[in-house]
């Protein structure tokens, strides 16, 4: 049983990251590498920039929406990030919902979507790399990267993506899958990395 979240990064009005995300599930779904997919819209989870008075470390959290936040990517194995790039790098938005939670990240792979204009938004996919692997997350080396987004999307606001954007996503997920159940063994609560481990 494995359950992968897709995180839409991006939280602007006019955004083209929930279009790119819904076809990421699209695929992540047919690809039948995980038991539950499920998309998670910054958008909608709405953190404020960081307020809690304590280190994620501790987990002790005093605002619901942490708590909310904490349960919601504790539940989940592996993760996509679909996310533009930002004048060379991520998204604020994105870095403060990493930030938040720390335990939760452990050891769980990442896949990286990024879209934007002539780089494809890979300068701020390779940026992210050295923040979630502080958290021992896995980053993968299979990539998704979208050139000047917009020309993929359809008049119907669907995306329509090109040969080399599937085969892409299908190698991520395919080694998405392979480092989930690699990983798994770290995952699993012992007396010394359990929630209510001494720190």
């Amino acid at each position: 049983m494995s359950k992968l979240a897709i995180i839409v990064a991006s939280t602007r009005p006019g955004r083209t990251g929930p279009v790119v995300a819904r076809w990421v599930e699209t695929e992540a779904r047919r690809h039948d590498g995980f038991t539950e997919v499920e998309l998670v819209d910054l958008a909608e989870v709405n953190l404020p920039f960081m307020n809690e008075p304590h280190h994620p470390r501790l987990a002790r959290y005093t605002h619901r929406h942490t708590r909310e936040w904490s349960a919601r990517i504790a539940g989940a194995d592996a993760f996509v990030f679909v996310m533009p790039e930002y004048n060379y790098g991520y998204n604020a938005e994105l870095k403060n919902a990493i930030d938040y939670l720390h335990r939760e990240w452990h050891y769980k792979p990442v896949g990286l979507v990024s879209y934007g204009g002539v780089s494809a938004g890979t300068r701020a996919a390779q940026m992210i790399k050295q923040v979630v692997t502080t958290l021992k997350m896995t980053p993968l080396s299979e990539a998704v990267s979208l050139p000047f987004v917009q020309q993929f999307v359809g008049e119907d606001g669907t995306l329509v993506p090109n040969e080399v954007m599937t085969a892409s996503a299908t190698a991520m997920f395919d080694e998405l899958a392979r480092v989930t159940e690699a990983l798994r063994p770290l995952r699993t609560p012992t007396p010394s990395t359990g929630p209510h481990a001494a720190v």
